[in-house]
């Protein structure tokens, strides 16, 4: 059964008063009024679904069953702590206005939450305001934490077709060898940030994959370099973006081959509202402890595309941390699933506080 259609069928389960599917190709949207009637403000919960492309190493009896595909982010949880939430509100609604829900696809740099909006989302779902909850396994459980304003890193995925000349790997003379240029152009892109940036302005160039060759004996006529780019504003992403293309340019002429630039942005710069983020704090306050919540965590340099469900409406989100140690993204990653009834109540709660009954 796939992710979307089990969550389809919990919410059924659980009383959902209206469930809407297709948002985004597999997202799944539920509504939940409140019991007292009164209140037009709507308030939404966002969760995200989809899972990574790993090979999973935890040897768990629930690890993933499908090859090659993992939930190394722990959105299993955040999903399941959503429908934690959702099964409260449906069963007690102690709350005045509507609750919608949304369980978001293709988080993973395939722009989820950016078709769901396309699709139509905050225009059939109107939202006053959103929250979002993610884990953090630094082995710290039930620890939540939020970065006002600023929050996250905006991302640009790159990719760098070099077009060199292939030829005998005992004849190089007869190449304009790619792999040659491609370790060179390497070494160039780690300069920009040290060299063109202020030492204080965060931005983080990563090559994370580097293609070329079929053989011992043959030099490939072509390699190709993928990777990232990480930013907290559009100011030092535009100073960035410049000198790549530049550095490639140079590349061109100094070795006579032809360069193909790609790049993409994928993710904006998550910005929380600063009244909402100790409103939410507030909530979190009421389930775990003043102790246990801290306001003035610093900016992340991964990225969330609940940005741009923020650059609609209103909101914040939070961090909460749980036993694992394992960081995320990792073949180990193990998600802490005690945390899941935490979570699900610290979503429930902002519902309640927002959309007091009082």
């Amino acid at each position: 059964m796939r992710t979307s259609e089990l969550v389809e069928k919990k919410l059924r389960e659980y009383g959902v008063d209206e469930i809407y599917t297709g948002l985004g190709k597999t997202g799944v949207i539920g509504v939940i009024r409140g019991g007292t009637s009164g209140n037009n403000k709507s308030i939404g919960l966002r969760a995200d679904m989809d899972a990574l492309p790993i090979q999973e190493n935890t040897n768990l009896p629930y690890a993933s069953k499908i090859a090659g595909k993992m939930h190394a982010c722990g959105h299993d949880g955040h999903t399941t702590m959503l429908l934690g939430a959702s099964k409260y509100l449906a069963e007690k609604r102690n709350f005045k206005g509507t609750a919608i829900v949304i369980f978001q696809p293709a988080e993973e740099g395939l722009g989820g939450a950016v078709k769901m909006i396309e699709d139509g989302l905050f225009k059939k779902f109107p939202c006053d305001e959103i929250y979002g909850i993610h884990n953090t396994p630094n082995g710290k459980f039930g620890k939540v934490g939020i970065c006002k304003g600023v929050a996250m890193a905006g991302a640009a995925f790159f990719d760098i077709i070099i077009k060199g000349k292939g030829s005998h790997a005992a004849m190089p003379h007869h190449s304009k060898d790619p792999i040659v240029i491609a370790s060179n152009l390497t070494s160039q892109l780690q300069n920009i940030v040290s060299r063109n940036l202020p030492p204080l302005e965060s931005v983080v160039l990563s090559v994370t994959q580097i293609h070329s060759g079929s053989a011992y004996n043959i030099i490939p006529e072509n390699c190709i370099i993928n990777g990232t780019i990480r930013y907290f504003s559009e100011e030092t992403y535009n100073i960035v973006e410049n000198r790549f293309k530049k550095i490639c340019q140079g590349f061109e002429l100094a070795n006579e081959i032809t360069i193909e630039l790609k790049i993409r942005k994928v993710f904006d710069v998550l910005v929380n509202d600063f009244e909402l983020s100790d409103s939410y704090m507030d909530a979190a306050e009421k389930i775990v402890g003043s102790a246990f919540v801290t306001r003035n965590e610093s900016p992340a340099t991964g990225s969330e595309d609940f940005a741009d469900m923020l650059k609609h409406t209103k909101g914040a989100y939070c961090r909460i941390g749980h036993s694992g140690t394992e960081p995320l993204h990792s073949p180990n990653f193990i998600f802490d699933t005690n945390i899941i009834p935490v979570g699900a109540s610290i979503l429930a709660k902002i519902i309640e506080e927002r959309l007091s009954k009082d």
